[in-house]
């Protein structure tokens, strides 16, 4: 029986048009992650919660209004009575009311507080900005997450292809040492080393159809979906294709604009100015806080009608208040100088992870590199294994060449095609992960 062969040449576009008849493309699959991904719908949280902080520490700056109501039932006492000569009887001055309401509206508003309620409302605009920031690398992180679950899935279902082919091409081995051995030209342990190694074969069919189902849950879990919702892909990977030339002449170009485009840099650059903004307020205890009030009472009794009359009465006041810490035993300089300290912190933070950015940068750009290469050697690895399969496969049918040849052969054949899918993913991986390190994803 002739042996069948599809080149790799052949067989990947072929295994590309098939795919592409239906499935998850690639960038559908970071559509539906960053729609229903947990993590995402966390980070949305955060931000709103972000941004609720600052408007609260920006309504410190606003006049607040404010009422207040209040009952009291009172004991009985005996009223303020004055006795006057000529008169029989005591005059009352002031009646006893033992039922007392008591109504006030008032509105303050700060007009100085050393700098503290404005330092503390840009603090918490820059945190808010800084929660959006995080919430921007949370989505580029879920982009390298969602890749490395998608292409992992491609792979584990080109390797259960692969390992498919495997077993149907150690069939027709099979049959053809079977009918070697009817003729005399081949062994029966011969035979039964092919056999062997289908067995083997077709162990590493399950364990690839495995492998393939878990891939699959995996990407599920990510995107948010039940875990045994069926899955395809329906992207191949491209980056084979590009050139290192090309690569190496972006990197230095995106080096310098990823200190800027890098959302965690972004964020750390943010709370650095959150945390100058934390040192002012600090030392707002410093100066003297200064308040405009104004209220509105509608009692009854009101205290300030002479002779108390039961009836309601309303009044109002208008003032400015001073507030000074004379001595606090030294809270004030602690505060300032614990805001001095955390500020440095984010100084030394900030630059340590532009340092690490910069060497993330490199050793993503070389990871390209050396993926891209891998894919080249990979691929003339697999026409090379090919070829000499062939013609050891000829040479075995016409006994030029043993059993052990041709199952090695088959070996590398298979060790070869797995590497070349292996090298295809990783180039797709690290190409996005370079586009993560410059801050590109988002």
């Amino acid at each position: 029986m002739k042996l069948h062969w599809v080149p790799v040449s052949v067989l990947f576009p072929l295994l590309a048009l098939a795919q592409e008849g239906g499935g998850l493309t690639i960038d559908e699959a970071i559509a539906l992650a960053r729609e229903n991904n947990r993590l995402m719908k966390i980070a949305a949280a955060r931000v709103d919660a972000a941004a609720a902080k600052a408007s609260e520490a920006d309504a410190g700056l606003l006049p607040s209004l404010k009422f207040e109501g209040s009952y009291r039932r009172l004991s009985d006492v005996d009223p303020f009575r004055v006795s006057v000569p000529f008169f029989p009887a005591p005059i009352t001055i002031s009646p006893v009311v033992l039922d007392n309401y008591a109504l006030r509206v008032g509105v303050q508003q700060p007009l100085f507080t050393g700098f503290r309620l404005r330092s503390n409302a840009r603090g918490m605009e820059r945190l808010a900005e800084a929660a959006s920031a995080d919430a921007r690398n949370d989505r580029a992180d879920l982009v390298v997450n969602v890749a490395g679950a998608y292409w992992g899935l491609y792979q584990a279902g080109e390797l259960k292809k692969s390992a498919d082919e495997n077993v149907r091409r150690l069939e027709v081995f099979e049959k053809d040492a079977g009918a070697l051995v009817q003729s005399g030209l081949a062994t029966r342990n011969d035979l039964l080393r092919i056999q062997v190694q289908r067995s083997n074969a077709m162990l590493t069919q399950i364990d690839a159809a495995n492998d393939l189902q878990l891939a699959a849950m995996n990407l599920n879990n990510i995107l948010g979906r039940p875990l045994d919702q069926p899955v395809a892909v329906a992207s191949v990977p491209a980056r084979g294709a590009d050139s290192s030339a090309t690569v190496a002449g972006s990197a230095a170009a995106g080096a310098e604009g990823a200190l800027e485009n890098r959302p965690d840099l972004l964020a750390m650059r943010l709370r650095l100015e959150a945390s100058r903004a934390a040192v002012t307020a600090a030392q707002g205890g410093w100066w003297p806080q200064i308040m405009l009030s104004a209220n509105y009472y509608y009692s009854r009794p009101n205290p300030r009608f002479l002779p108390t009359l039961d009836a309601f009465k309303g009044t109002w006041d208008v003032g400015v208040g001073v507030q000074l810490d004379l001595w606090n035993w030294g809270i004030t300089a602690a505060q300032a100088e614990q805001a001095r300290a955390q500020m440095q912190q984010a100084e030394f933070t900030l630059s340590q992870m532009q340092d690490n950015a910069l060497l993330d940068i490199r050793r993503q750009d070389l990871a390209v590199r050396r993926a891209m290469e891998k894919v080249g050697v990979a691929r003339l690895a697999v026409s090379q294994a090919e070829e000499n399969l062939r013609i050891t496969t000829e040479k075995f049918k016409n006994g030029l060449s043993t059993t052990a040849d041709l199952l090695d052969a088959d070996l590398v054949l298979q060790s070869a095609t797995t590497a070349y899918t292996g090298a295809l993913v990783e180039a797709e991986l690290a190409h996005v992960k370079r586009a993560r390190a410059l801050g590109m994803l988002d």
